[in-house]
């Protein structure tokens, strides 16, 4: 059994797989066997994973690496200073990636949880 997600992560993965979407939902039954393998240095809150194929069933996402789910982060002003990416590869989640759009602002993974909390 693999170590649970930390909660900022599995929140953001659960904010952005949209239950009502059938790749989605493929998606999120396989939230319950990924574990952090690493994070990116820069402090974004970009985690990879690690996946127990074994135990889930890949999503209908095609071969490959896909952009299987995305979502714009919106401010409580109204800006866009990012989006949060959700990557899988060969149907299997690999890595929830935060983006800044501009140089002024850096999107970490603990403000986009907070700004996907507050547009739900």
């Amino acid at each position: 059994m693999m170590e649970g997600l930390p909660a900022d992560v599995a929140e953001v993965l659960a904010a952005v797989l949209s239950a009502d979407n059938p790749v989605h939902a493929v998606l999120r039954r396989q939230v319950p066997h990924l574990s952090v393998r690493s994070r990116c240095t820069c402090r974004c809150g970009t985690a990879y994973f690690d996946l127990d194929a074994s135990e889930a069933e890949p999503a209908p996402t095609g071969p490959g690496t896909v952009v299987a789910a995305e979502a714009q982060l919106v401010t409580e002003a109204g800006e866009c200073p990012g989006e949060v990416l959700v990557f899988t590869q060969g149907g299997y989640l690999s890595w929830l990636e935060v983006c800044s759009w501009s140089d002024d602002i850096h999107v970490t993974l603990a403000a986009a949880r907070h700004w996907l909390q507050a547009c739900s």
